[in-house]
């Protein structure tokens, strides 16, 4: 006896249109078209025709603008948890507050800590499960341990060292690390840098003394990133160009910049915008778990850092992280830099996905591209976001 046969009707997921508002892919600026979103994906980018509208969910946003969802590789916390804190629950809770700020994908930042205590938080990323309500985790960045004691910043001291292949060779392996901030002056960090860059690890100058030479050797080992450019870093001279010699001239480097106006003067941001262009700049936040709340005490890994008005400092007085969110830093650099947010938005959107092998399907408004989508007001405050097709916050 033959086993019944039954026909199924073809599954289609859920079409969203989005309508009436500017597309900035960020690289064009689409008018009088409508983004059609099917499941987790983009379909197509259409002229506006009542045809399209028929059954159909419709959301109108019109005399607004409709972007890529912002992306955040450098943030170690906010609303009061942290990376550090190892837990499902502060990656989620992150991931939320992040949405409500344009955020829909991000890398959570660790500090200098423990092998036990860096472990855990890796683990912790590679087991959280994707958020249904907030910004998605990319994997991790580690920032630290490998760094220079003289430019530790906020980085505890205790917790830097050199960098042995017994304690990294199962970082390497994680895929959950996807970005390591290092000195390269320190210790086995050359070794470092060759390994994993082969495993597909990106890597970054950051807290760094190195000189010109030695920066140079490590962007010729794959290294391609500068954390917080001016920030645990020695001054520029025009005769020892040292570390932001290397970052400002060297264009394999993208260069990562808090855009709080306090960690950088806004003049010098615009002058780094100006000497790396828009698509070797990438907009940070550096944000803690302080983020969101109050003035008051927070930690930062195993150390206290004091908030007033909105500015962390270390009981020394020097900066520990922000409490900057990506719109605010988007709007900030718009301002400091004189330029507008079609030229303005890449540095949020497809230059980190570009800087971390993510631009075939992240930080731009295409068919077949993740639905990661933010909407703008005229006043360019978020008024609701996207993530994998998923409506994570709305004020619309």
């Amino acid at each position: 006896m033959r086993s019944p046969t039954y026909l199924l009707k073809p599954f289609h997921p859920m079409r969203t249109l989005i309508s009436g508002g500017t597309i900035l892919t960020p690289d064009q600026v689409i008018l009088g078209h409508t983004l059609i979103i099917e499941g987790e994906k983009i379909l197509q980018i259409i002229p506006d025709t009542p045809s399209a509208l028929i059954e159909k969910e419709i959301i109108n946003v019109k005399g607004f603008f409709v972007v890529p969802g912002f992306i955040d590789i450098h943030v170690h916390g906010a609303f009061g948890s942290d990376t550090m804190d190892a837990t499902s629950d502060a990656i989620l809770e992150m991931g939320n507050y992040f949405a409500r700020h344009g955020v829909t994908s991000f890398l959570p930042t660790t500090v200098a800590a423990s092998a036990r205590d860096i472990q855990a938080a890796i683990d912790n990323i590679a087991n959280t499960p994707q958020s249904s309500n907030g910004a998605h985790p990319l994997g991790i960045h580690l920032e630290g341990p490998y760094l220079s004691q003289e430019f530790r910043g906020a980085q505890p001291s205790q917790h830097l060292r050199s960098a042995e292949l017994d304690e990294y060779k199962s970082w390497i392996r994680d895929k959950a690390v996807r970005l390591i901030t290092v000195a390269p002056e320190v210790a086995g960090v050359s070794d470092l840098i060759r390994v994993g860059t082969k495993a597909g690890i990106e890597f970054a100058l950051g807290h760094t003394g190195a000189t010109y030479e030695q920066a140079q050797a490590a962007v010729e080992s794959g290294l391609r990133q500068a954390t917080h450019t001016f920030n645990g870093m020695p001054a520029f001279q025009h005769r020892s160009p040292g570390v932001l010699g290397a970052v400002l001239s060297d264009d394999r480097i993208w260069a990562q910049i808090i855009v709080d106006g306090i960690h950088v003067h806004p003049a010098i941001v615009k002058f780094l915008v100006k000497a790396k262009g828009t698509d070797r700049t990438i907009l940070i936040t550096d944000a803690i778990r302080a983020t969101g709340m109050c003035d008051g005490d927070y930690s930062l890994g195993d150390q206290m850092v004091h908030v007033k008005d909105g500015v962390a400092r270390t009981d020394a007085g020097g900066l520990a992280g922000s409490t900057l969110t990506m719109d605010r830093a988007l709007r900030n650099v718009m301002e400091f830099v004189e330029i507008s947010l079609p030229e303005a938005l890449p540095m949020a959107t497809r230059v980190p996905a570009t800087a971390m092998h993510l631009e075939s399907h992240k930080g731009s408004i295409a068919p077949g591209f993740d639905a990661d989508i933010v909407v703008l007001d005229e006043s360019y405050q978020v008024r609701m976001t996207m993530v994998g097709g998923r409506i994570m916050y709305r004020d619309l």
